[in-house]
Order: structure tokens, then sequence, then C-alpha cells
């Protein structure tokens, strides 16, 4: 319908009418815009972002793959029922675990909370020196931790 002509600046936009006699001459000549690159500044060449397609995950062959790998029940392993656990029970409201050693404060907090229906203030967590991690985890003051632990069958 339009032949584009090239000009000074740019494109000019001729309807078909006034350009049926030009249009021979048109075929001919393939118009292609011509960009003038920016001069680099700096002395060293620095390539431009471009385009990176996220990856998209491959789905597992493995039938046996856990979806979740620390569960409430993986993370807490058992309760502590030494007398010195029983004495952080009645006087600081806290109750003593032993847990798996890679999962940190936030997955007990979420596993004890899950487990025992209980809120949790605030855990603390050591290494014994038989390699296994200890949590203590203290109950808000809404809980009692004595309460909790009759339920769980330590006392």
């Amino acid at each position: 319908q339009f032949l584009y002509f090239i000009a000074r600046k740019g494109f000019v936009q001729m309807p078909a009418k006034t350009a049926t006699k030009a249009a021979p001459k048109a075929a001919a000549k393939k118009v292609v815009a011509v960009r003038q690159r920016k001069a680099y500044t700096r002395p060293q060449f620095r390539r431009p972002h471009t385009y990176r397609k996220p990856v998209a995950k491959k789905p597992t062959n493995n039938t046996n793959a856990i979806q979740n790998k620390y569960d409430e029940f993986r993370v807490v392993r058992y309760p502590i029922t030494t007398d010195l656990a029983m004495k952080k029970i009645e006087d600081n409201n806290t109750l003593t675990f032993i847990v798996d050693n890679r999962v940190n404060k936030t997955q007990i907090k979420k596993a004890v909370k899950d487990l025992y229906s209980v809120k949790v203030a605030k855990v603390n967590t050591l290494i014994r020196p038989d390699g296994e991690k200890k949590a203590y985890v203290r109950l808000a003051p809404a809980h009692d931790a004595l309460d909790v632990a009759s339920k769980i069958g330590v006392l």
C-alpha cells in the first residue's frame, strides 16, 4: 500500500497513488535503516547485558525423592530426660531435645510449634562432645513446660 523512500532524517511514506510511477525503481532498491553506534569512551570493553533465559528445572528420575527434607519428625529426634533437663523444665519453662545436626534454630522452633502446639519464645543450641545437637527450647509464658513434658511423656 505504501512505498518507503530514504530521506535525509529517516523514512518518508508516500501513498500508493502518487508512487505508482516510481514503483519499479523502488522495487529494485532495498531500504535498510542504518543506525550509528555509540562510541566507546572507556579503555576496556564492557559487554552489554543481554537476555539470560532462566533455566527450567528438570524433572527428577528419583521416585523416592522427599519433598520436604526436614519435616518436624526429622528435626526433633527425642527429648532429654536428665536431672538437669528436669530442672530446666521446672525453673526456666524450657524443654530440651536432641535434634538433627543440620537444622537451624528457625526449623527447630517451627517443628516444636507443629508437634506440640505451643508458642516458642527462643531456642538455644549446642553441639555435644559426642556430635549430637542439643536444643534448649524456651516456651512462651502462655504455655507451661511441665504440662507439655507430661503430655509427651518426659515426666
